[in-house]
């Protein structure tokens, strides 16, 4: 049987065109034109690189995504990735520079797209299909929350024996994820009694005051041992400096290691009682993901993809994520889920996002390998 690798590095600027291609089609999360004119560059490259069957799943809000489908199997195998990005319009500039391709989502993830693409192609190359098909589901709303494709993603994942995910790799070192924090999101909102900040500051309670000691108090549930972080992403609040202020609120980013840690600071979180007589403190917001934990059947995977990439003449690390995907989501309901299958770079959501050139034969074999492990 033909040697998957050797054929993809036959196909090196193969991918580096579909791959310009791919990122040229601009698609921030919330421009919904854009993101749809790249959802539909997207089905081309697929309908011509592998040529299965590609499914348009119309969305009202966000750009539509599509369920492509590799092989017949009763079983599935299921990949995810999305095609949305961080960049506005014409926020990074496009670029080649010594074997390095610079641009907007070209790390995180349209590499990891192409991977995809051309790893199933390799697979329809050498014949190989079994009892698995492949499922191959990109979405267009990652980057924002996933609002509009969890549930789709979810379903998708409770039909699947296992899931693949093409996120970027760890940084410079294209280690695999075999784990990833979860990630909750709150905002406080807190009232108060607004009066004259001159004649008679202390009849009035500043909402300002109060919540200045809110997210001190909160900040104390920062542990780096134990990878708690709470990060205070926004903070507004007041109308005047002559008066008391009335109203006051921040946004708070949580990230944790284990759903244990996870259902308690959240609960510490939400349960805010006031410091100051005469405010009033609500908060609101959820755990978004929970964590993809390091599990022994993800540690299997990795196994296997460290003896393939030992077999293709290198040494695959593997390591954890501070980030979270949708992979959290399928991994919370219980489906072995590894991550990080993209390409070797570095500067997600950073103006110097790159990927370099000539590993995408390597990221692409590795995962077509893995699949083909599995598909009987």
């Amino acid at each position: 049987m033909p040697d998957l690798l050797d054929y993809l590095k036959g196909q090196q600027l193969e991918m580096e065109s579909a791959l310009q291609k791919l990122v040229e089609a601009e698609s921030p999360s919330k421009n919904k034109p854009l993101a749809d004119q790249c959802g539909i560059v997207l089905k081309e490259l697929f309908e011509e690189i592998v040529g299965g069957t590609a499914e348009t799943i119309v969305k009202e809000e966000v750009g539509n995504q599509y369920r492509f489908t590799y092989g017949s199997g009763a079983e599935q195998i299921l990949i995810i990735g999305h095609y949305d990005t961080v960049w506005d319009q014409g926020a990074l500039p496009l670029r080649k520079e010594e074997g390095v391709l610079y641009g907007p989502g070209v790390f995180d993830m349209k590499g990891g797209l192409v991977i995809v693409l051309w790893a199933l192609r390799a697979l329809k190359h050498v014949g190989e299909e079994g009892k698995r098909k492949v499922v191959f589901l990109v979405t267009s709303d990652e980057e924002i929350g996933s609002a509009q494709s969890r549930g789709l993603i979810e379903e998708e994942a409770k039909k699947s024996a296992l899931v693949l995910v093409p996120e970027s790799s760890i940084s410079t070192t294209g280690a695999v994820k075999t784990s990833r924090k979860g990630i909750g999101i709150f905002k406080i909102s807190v009232r108060g009694k607004p009066v004259h900040a001159g004649i008679n500051p202390w009849a009035g309670a500043s909402a300002i005051d109060e919540l200045v000691m809110q997210l001190a108090e909160l900040k104390k549930l920062d542990n780096q041992e134990e990878n708690i972080s709470i990060n205070i992403g926004t903070v507004s609040g007041g109308g005047r400096t002559n008066v008391v202020a009335a109203f006051a609120e921040a946004d708070i980013d949580l990230r944790f290691r284990n759903t244990a840690q996870g259902e308690r600071l959240k609960s510490v979180i939400l349960n805010r009682t006031s410091f100051i007589e005469g405010t009033e403190v609500e908060v609101t917001g959820d755990i978004n993901r929970y964590p993809m934990e390091q599990t022994d059947a993800v540690m299997e995977l990795y196994q296997q993809l460290k003896e393939i990439a030992a077999g293709h003449g290198y040494e695959l690390e593997h390591g954890n994520s501070g980030g979270a995907s949708d992979g959290n989501l399928t991994a919370a309901i219980g489906i072995p889920t590894i991550d990080g299958l993209g390409p070797v770079g570095d500067g997600a959501h950073a103006e110097n996002e790159h990927v370099i050139l000539e590993n995408l034969p390597y990221r692409s074999a590795l995962l077509a390998e893995l699949i083909k492990r599995h598909m009987n």
